[in-house]
């Protein structure tokens, strides 16, 4: 595997970046047209010419800047990004909430809450001030993004941006979404900084926000993420079921739903390794998972001091690791909405997931009551966190009407 960030200093990342471009434009992709042209030449022959040019480039994009880093600067957890109808916000600590396991974690890490900024989404033709308190009985959305938890943002010119915006434009009845921009971890061969659990403080500091600075009951707030913010959401979720009640701190209730999309569910290698898995054979067809990506990276600066042990066994990390020493249990979660594409790297850990959530919320009642409560769309030929494209359609259309649809139908 190439090293991470071998490019990152000029004049190479420069030149590296310039012979990208060359090749890419020049060779690349008349290249990914020729061998795209006929549909059985396709990774999948149900994938349009564009989807299928569409995933190279994106492809080679994340490889090149698992290379170099950002081509350019990106907002982050120092400050409110500037922007048109940007709507930040800075989001007190919330250190007195942060108790057993989590606090035992923080110590080990050497991190704790501080404070960090937001971003309010409206909805189009909303009257409502993005920022205001609650309103009687309002839903909202509390959203995190993806990103391996080492790149992108929260902040509206994200491309992460465009699941906030859809799910505002197709669900009914919910106004606004709130965005975190939680600390992104680092490793080398940059200064090590922000590993677990920075990340789940920042989304409970977050999450304390809405509950008791803007007075949303949590039966009301549906926490949504994708990819690693999927993973962040359900951590902040099991945190929120674990301590609520604690008799310590006086934890909030946890939310009314969980969306989670394409949830990194399993950060260490147990479905990696699976004979004939998705991880090997879904690379073809997915644009993560490349041998040239910084995922091995990514699990490096999110494990942290915690080592990479920490993926394979603890529940908040990697709800469906296949580890026999992993102890996890789902029956005090929220109604929770799952969606997976077929032609995505991570899918089979995203189906040990839903098995687990609906084996553990049907617990005592079978497994319809499970099915019940947990929503489940995979969609057969759509690639990891395919809410994010726009041109990934119809697949991106009907998730979002579906999703509408268990929102509505609570």
């Amino acid at each position: 595997m190439a090293q991470s960030y071998a490019f990152r200093h000029q004049p190479w990342k420069g030149l590296y970046l310039t012979y990208q471009l060359i090749v890419s434009v020049c060779v690349r992709f008349p290249l990914w047209v020729l061998f795209n042209l006929p549909s059985s030449w396709r990774p999948l022959p149900t994938w349009s010419l564009k989807r299928a040019i569409m995933v190279n480039v994106v492809r080679r994009f994340m490889e090149t800047t698992a290379q170099t880093g950002n081509f350019l600067p990106v907002p982050n957890h120092l400050s409110i990004g500037s922007g048109r109808n940007v709507n930040g916000v800075w989001v007190a600590a919330a250190n007195h909430l942060v108790t057993g396991e989590l606090k035992q974690w923080a110590d080990i890490a050497g991190v704790s809450c501080v404070r960090i900024p937001g971003y309010w989404y409206q909805k189009k033709g909303a009257s409502i001030k993005p920022t205001a308190p609650a309103q009687a009985g309002e839903k909202i959305f509390c959203a995190f993004h993806g990103g391996a938890y080492i790149k992108l943002s929260a902040h509206p010119k994200d491309p992460t941006a465009a699941i906030a915006r859809g799910l505002l434009q197709r669900v009914d009845n919910i106004n606004r979404l709130f965005s975190l921009e939680y600390r992104l971890a680092v490793s080398k061969p940059f200064k090590p900084a922000h590993p677990f659990p920075t990340q789940l403080l920042d989304a409970l500091s977050g999450y304390n926000y809405l509950v008791n600075t803007l007075g949303f009951a949590p039966e009301n707030i549906i926490v949504v993420g994708d990819s690693a913010g999927a993973n962040l959401a359900h951590a902040l979720v099991r945190y929120l079921t674990d301590y609520h009640g604690s008799s310590e701190v006086d934890v909030p209730a946890p939310p009314g739903g969980l969306i989670l999309l394409s949830p990194w569910a399993d950060l260490g290698k147990s479905h990696e390794i699976l004979p004939n898995g998705a991880a090997q054979k879904a690379v073809p067809t997915d644009y993560i998972g490349s041998r040239y990506g910084d995922h091995e990276y990514a699990k490096d600066a999110f494990t942290g001091p915690h080592g990479r042990g920490a993926a394979e066994i603890n529940p908040y990390i990697s709800p469906a690791s296949l580890h026999p020493s992993l102890q996890v249990n789902f029956t005090k979660f929220p109604r929770t909405f799952i969606i997976g594409g077929g032609a995505e790297i991570i899918i089979d850990s995203i189906r040990t997931l839903k098995e687990r959530m609906v084996r553990d919320l049907g617990e005592g009642n079978g497994v319809r009551e499970g099915e019940g409560k947990v929503r489940y769309l995979e969609a057969p030929d759509a690639v990891h966190d395919y809410l994010i494209f726009t041109w990934h359609e119809p697949e991106r259309t009907q998730a979002l009407k579906a999703i509408n649809e268990w929102v509505n139908a609570s």
